[in-house]
């Protein structure tokens, strides 16, 4: 015979499930409102969803300004920044029109990005200028390279930073978790994708085009006329080197090889690096410190003789090779000579050697005084930022 439970016993069981049921289900909320784990599953959140519209890059500056200022980044330091922040608000617009970001959310765009802009422009300077040989601006115009290879630079540059920003702006302002965004729409792509398909590549390409046309107009023009200048120059170290290059290159048809060229050029460098004194030199007296102070500019490349020789000249049959061909390869060897140089102690060397002159000249004059004075050799900053005067002077629209 079966025990049927009582009627208040089974009231409590209810009651006790109930109680129980309820208080998990307020524990679970209350674990994924705080993005705790449950039963050691963590919250996932959803990716921020964003839909792509129609929007074009939009960016308004001066071309023949713009390479003015990459090819001499040192005279026109204030400009260079200017370029940088320009530059990077009109990505950072372009990308935030093409997500249909919020009006609320747009003027933080700018607040955003100025957070960052203060380390990113000397980042930009210091990286261009590292990769810009700012002393070789004479044989590049001789070889139709100058303004060309100041935008090549200057992509280089601008592609190392601009997915980091884009990424870090856009996520900032959306609140994402970890920086996840699922976005849809027409020509679905990644912010920083975006950036650089739709800005950065256009705007280079742009570029490129004026400085051919600039770099193509100098050459013809260069050197019209003997240039006689007056020279103060102090050089202290000499680099000899010797480089070699080959190169072949293929004619094809039908994917197969009917012809080759082949060249070899090797070639030696005479560099000389010291320092060039119209710039700066200041000689001191500081009386307190019983001091003799002589300011010299920044240690540079004052001379460079590259002599190339052709040891092989190989030309295939249907293979004509053209003038370019030889003078780009003899330029690229002229470049890496002076990367070596540049890259190595040659710099230092020639500071340590500029002192050890300066003891040789001034010493025995000094000495000689019988005050107790001694030398001391300084090296003062060459490149302060130009004016807007010198840029009117140098006919420049150059923004502020």
């Amino acid at each position: 015979m079966a025990i049927k439970p009582v009627g208040g016993a089974a009231n409590i069981l209810k009651t006790i499930l109930g109680l129980g049921l309820g208080g998990f289900l307020v524990f679970y909320a209350f674990k994924l409102v705080t993005g705790g784990s449950v039963g050691g599953y963590s919250f996932i959140p959803q990716d921020v969803q964003v839909t792509y519209v129609q929007s074009d890059f939009k960016y308004d500056f001066n071309d023949e300004d713009a390479l003015a200022i990459l090819e001499n980044p040192q005279r026109y330091n204030r400009e260079f920044n200017q370029l940088v922040y320009d530059f990077n608000m009109a990505l950072l617009q372009h990308v935030a029109n093409r997500m249909n970001l919020p009006d609320s959310l747009m003027p933080l765009v700018a607040v955003e990005y100025d957070k960052h802009h203060a380390y990113l422009k000397r980042l930009y300077y210091e990286d261009y200028i590292a990769l810009k040989d700012t002393t070789s601006s004479i044989y590049r115009q001789w070889y139709d390279s100058e303004a060309s290879s100041s935008v090549e630079f200057f992509h280089e540059v601008a592609a190392k930073y601009t997915c980091f920003l884009i990424n870090h702006v856009i996520s900032t302002l959306l609140k994402t978790e970890d920086g996840n965004i699922s976005v849809k729409g027409r020509q679905v792509d990644t912010p920083c994708g975006v950036a650089m398909t739709e800005g950065l590549d256009p705007l280079i390409n742009r570029l490129k085009e004026s400085a051919a046309i600039r770099d193509f107009s100098r050459s013809k023009g260069y050197l019209e006329e003997r240039v006689e200048k007056v020279v103060a120059e102090l050089a202290t170290m000499e680099l000899r080197d010797k480089k070699g290059l080959n190169k072949q290159m293929m004619t094809k048809f039908l994917g197969i090889n009917v012809s080759s060229t082949e060249f070899e050029v090797s070639a030696i460098s005479i560099l000389k690096v010291g320092f060039d004194l119209q710039k700066l030199f200041k000689i001191d007296m500081d009386t307190d410190a019983k001091k003799i102070i002589v300011t010299l500019p920044q240690p540079e490349i004052l001379s460079h003789e590259v002599f190339p020789r052709f040891d092989k000249l190989d030309i295939g049959w249907l293979r004509e090779v053209e003038d370019q061909d030889f003078n780009q390869n003899i330029d690229l060897l002229r470049q890496e000579f002076r990367r070596d140089a540049l890259e190595s102690d040659i710099m230092e060397k020639a500071k340590t050697q500029a002192k050890d002159l300066m003891e040789t000249m001034l010493s025995p004059l000094i000495i000689a005084q019988n005050r107790g004075y001694s030398l001391e050799v300084k090296f003062g900053n060459t490149n302060p930022e130009y004016t807007e005067e010198q840029a009117k002077y140098d006919g420049l629209n150059l923004r502020n």
